[in-house]
């Protein structure tokens, strides 16, 4: 898929665990982790505004394009 999810990334950068992280945004463990992982098909702009609030981040620091072909270079 071309789009990268780099929560962990930017989790790791805020010291912030995935259970902290799931208790600010108010979003389940499974959901969120489901997000992290990449297995989503879609977020919510009111999902990534609530997390780009809590980790004081960009939409840009969590999300990726990257061109087919083009993965293994992440």
């Amino acid at each position: 898929m071309p789009i990268i999810v780099n929560l962990d990334v930017m989790m790791a950068k805020r010291k912030m665990s995935l259970n902290e992280l799931s208790e600010k945004v108010d979003l389940t463990l499974a959901n969120l982790s489901i997000l992290k992982t990449g297995k989503a098909k879609a977020v919510r702009f009111s999902t990534l505004e609530a997390i780009c609030k809590v980790l004081n981040c960009q939409p840009g620091d969590i999300l990726e394009y990257v061109e087919k072909g083009n993965e293994s270079q992440v």
